[in-house]
């Protein structure tokens, strides 16, 4: 006890230290990002509903394969007539992924706990050479 007490300090740079080790995993867990080997993985085993929350323009020049649009401004309206079923995992994707990750919190609020944005949109996905429709 007398050691701790003597050396406060060096307890104090374990703790801060460890904290920041600690730090990016737990921010990139409250993220709700996903990659697209994750995201390839819940849609062929979890039978996951991919929603592509951007413009109709955007959506029609490309999107990933099998996706459904709906756009970000009618997400809350839209969404549960697109995935009945709120159990299923729900990928959100955008052009590069600000908007899916706040169609995450819209998901959420409807009740879809399993909803998770795909980190990078679009983008990410056209980067690992995955399959992408136009309309």
């Amino acid at each position: 006890m007398k050691f701790i007490i003597d050396n406060w300090y060096l307890l104090l740079i374990a703790l801060v230290s460890g904290s920041m080790l600690f730090y990016p995993m737990l921010k990139g867990a409250t993220a709700g990002s996903l990659s697209t080997a994750q995201a390839i993985q819940l849609i062929n085993r979890d039978k996951a509903v991919v929603i592509d929350v951007c413009e109709p323009e955007e959506f029609a020049a490309g999107h990933v394969k099998g996706a459904k649009n709906v756009p970000l401004n009618q997400l809350e309206e839209k969404l549960p007539q697109m995935v009945k079923n709120k159990a299923l995992p729900v990928i959100l994707v955008c052009a590069r992924g600000g908007r899916a990750q706040r169609a995450t919190g819209v998901a959420k609020k409807l009740g879809y706990e399993n909803a998770q944005a795909l980190a990078g949109g679009l983008t990410a996905w056209r980067d690992a050479t995955l399959p992408v429709e136009k309309a």
